[in-house]
């Protein structure tokens, strides 16, 4: 197919904002029946019941938290919402509504904001998710969204990042890394283009961790698979800033301390083969890559033979008194006080 070298672009003026808000959210349909009013009046009504209920809140900003150079604008919505629902599935909660919000420049089209939202539908319709408000507004810097989930669990279900305790055993779900090593991928072909803007990168051997940066899929999955097994975590966190520093929030939260086996984290071999080529050691981008959206939890080991053999699940560590500290156990058997070196995006 042909690619049209003169497409629509239809000012947001044009519209408006209330024109616009009804024109990108006219094909939103709910499914929920504690989704009493969604979008079009002055706020979503909700009837929860008997439930607890979370609430979570993630602001990404054009510059900081991604890069349209390479970032298309349906994964952008996509990841957007991710990036909510798995801190609703670390509450061990099951996500059901979301609101949006974004402020965004004048260089941006209306059909630029339909990809988004494209994005953003595809991925509440995917995990069963009600878009019920939000705002736009204009901006000076770029494309701004915020994105707000709203969650639900059973009471006694919850699970917060302070219940762990000594010999608990610390578990991760999938494999973690991918994340970072494709965000180098993709920076290092962005150089190239800006050198050669002709040409075009065979990214073919890189799928898996390209997809793990610009598509990354929250672990709704985990949760229905604990709550098949019957296991409540003692304490859960998802890995969205690098391994070590989810792993110091629990610590801390939990007042324990930790041994983290090196030989026992999970990592895919395209993120090994990356790290090589790009000389990275494949541990510290495991500790501190961070956006991989696991699940990492700590559980009691009288549940471990419910997870024993699982291929979702991994036991990379466990729990211990706080005295102890906080250590990685090499794979050479020596001690290595754990630091946060993670994502920050406060920093200079």
């Amino acid at each position: 197919m042909l690619e049209d070298k003169n497409p629509q672009r239809t000012p947001l003026s044009e519209l408006g904002e209330f024109r616009l808000i009804e024109h990108l959210t006219e094909q939103i349909t709910l499914s929920h029946k504690s989704t009493i009013k969604g979008v079009g009046d002055d706020a979503a009504v909700l009837n929860f019941k008997s439930s607890r209920i979370v609430v979570t809140t993630d602001l990404l900003v054009e510059g900081i938290h991604f890069d349209l150079s390479y970032m298309p604008l349906k994964h952008l919505g996509y990841k957007a919402v991710m990036v909510n629902l798995s801190d609703c599935y670390a509450m061990n909660a099951m996500a059901t509504q979301i609101t949006v919000s974004i402020a965004v420049s004048n260089r941006f089209p209306v059909e630029a904001l339909e990809e988004l939202y494209g994005g953003i539908n595809t991925a509440c319709k995917l995990y069963n998710i009600d878009l019920v408000g939000g705002d736009t507004t204009s901006s000076t810097s770029g494309l701004i969204i915020s994105v707000t989930a709203i969650g639900e669990v059973k009471e006694g279900n919850e699970v917060f990042r302070s219940g762990a305790n000594p010999n608990d055993l610390l578990v991760v779900s999938g494999d973690i890394g991918g994340a970072y090593m494709g965000l180098q991928v993709l920076e290092r072909e962005k150089e190239v283009f800006k050198v050669n803007p002709n040409s075009q990168p065979d990214l073919s051997m890189y799928s898996y961790i390209i997809e793990r940066q610009l598509k990354p899929e929250a672990r709704k999955d985990i949760v229905e698979l604990l709550e098949k097994l019957e296991v409540i975590p003692t304490s859960m966190i998802d890995i969205s800033d690098g391994l070590s520093s989810e792993i110091i929030h629990i610590c801390k939260q939990s007042k324990v301390g930790v041994d983290l086996y090196e030989n026992k984290i999970p990592l895919d071999p395209q993120v090994i083969s990356t790290c090589e080529e790009f000389d990275i050691d494949s541990t510290t981008v495991a500790l501190n890559g961070g956006e991989d959206y696991e699940l990492l939890m700590t559980i009691s080991q009288k549940d471990y033979p419910k997870i024993k053999g699982n291929p979702n699940l991994t036991v990379i560590g466990y729990m211990t008194e706080k005295e102890t500290g906080m250590h990685l156990i090499t794979r050479a058997e020596q001690r290595i006080p754990i630091i946060a070196k993670g994502w920050n995006s406060l920093s200079d």
